[in-house]
């Protein structure tokens, strides 16, 4: 059973159990009318592009880049480089080939248009990318970076990926048919009694002073929160089981779109400090959180919640 948090009036934190159909087994809210058929897409195909794009558009610049293949979008740890945006242009028209009528919604197309995330309202599918989440590691020549594409539909998650091709996995999951990485089923578990939580953060490059003061609450006995590095491979890191918890304090969907739902078909759970499941959309109560199990989410939302 996949279980989804809210948070009582009285201030106590409730788990409200979904039974785990294939509409609750997404963030965000079930959609209205039918959901997108997915049976006559070739997710194979789907797959096949993400490696295309990163085999011809990243992996050749990573550790080649030349100092004016870099820029920064909003700041000086706020970088885009050639790769992304090639990326970002290969993904959009494969994808979108592959499922005519469908809209792309990407991080670099998002900043130059925002109006380009009005896509996320309509009824047609979406693809959500992130060409290159962690484009400051990939700068570095750090290999933790990745590629993510989400499939969403009127609001809901119905199939992601997530690629290291630096590190070879391809992680991938389908609303309400688990998740896998490079073939293998993924299960998140839970940590064991008494262990000391291992909690990814928002990095404090990206946050204001008062984001840092709440997710501040989680430096307490029996948590160890850590800056997280790139978004979506800490949530492949929780679908495995290897840290327990992510907090964030922003709601990109590129950002988290993918890996909220892998972390969910990996039998995970996911909340906002308002006690409701992540809208793509946007628009959320935050900080929220993922995490391996939903007693774990619930601990981390209740800290977090005791802040505000």
């Amino acid at each position: 059973m996949i279980e989804a948090l809210r948070t009582q009036e009285a201030g106590e934190t409730a788990i409200t159990p979904i039974a785990a159909t294939p509409s609750a087994a997404t963030p965000g809210p079930a959609p209205d009318g039918p959901s997108l058929d997915l049976s006559a897409l070739d997710l194979a195909a789907v797959e096949a592009a993400v490696r295309r794009a990163a085999a011809d558009e990243i992996m050749p610049r990573f550790r080649q880049l030349a100092a004016e293949d870099i820029v920064e979008k909003n700041g000086p740890h706020d970088l885009v480089t050639v790769a992304d945006r090639l990326a970002e242009e290969h993904l959009t028209v494969s994808l979108t080939a592959l499922l005519p009528g469908s809209r792309v919604v990407g991080e670099e197309a998002v900043h130059a248009d925002p109006g380009v995330l009005d896509a996320l309202h309509g009824d047609a599918p979406v693809w959500i990318v992130d060409p290159v989440d962690g484009t400051r590691q990939f700068v570095h020549g750090d290999p933790g970076f990745c590629t993510l594409v989400a499939l969403a539909h009127r609001g809901e998650v119905l199939a992601s990926w997530t690629y290291a091709p630096a590190l070879g996995l391809m992680a991938v999951a389908r609303r309400g048919a688990g998740a896998r990485l490079n073939g293998v089923p993924l299960q998140a578990g839970s940590p064991s009694a008494g262990a000391v939580l291992d909690v990814a953060t928002s990095h404090y490059d990206f946050t204001d002073d008062e984001q840092k003061r709440v997710l501040a609450t989680l430096e307490t006995g029996g948590i160890a929160p850590r800056p997280c590095g790139s978004a979506g491979l800490e949530y492949l890191h929780i679908a495995r089981g290897e840290i327990d918890a992510t907090a964030f304090s922003w709601e990109n969907a590129w950002d988290h779109a993918a890996g909220l739902l892998l972390v969910h078909e990996a039998g995970g759970a996911s909340g906002t400090v308002a006690g409701q499941p992540f809208r793509i959309e946007g628009g959320n109560a935050l900080p929220f959180t993922a995490a391996r199990d939903a007693e774990t989410a619930r601990r981390i939302l209740g800290l977090l919640a005791a802040a505000n």
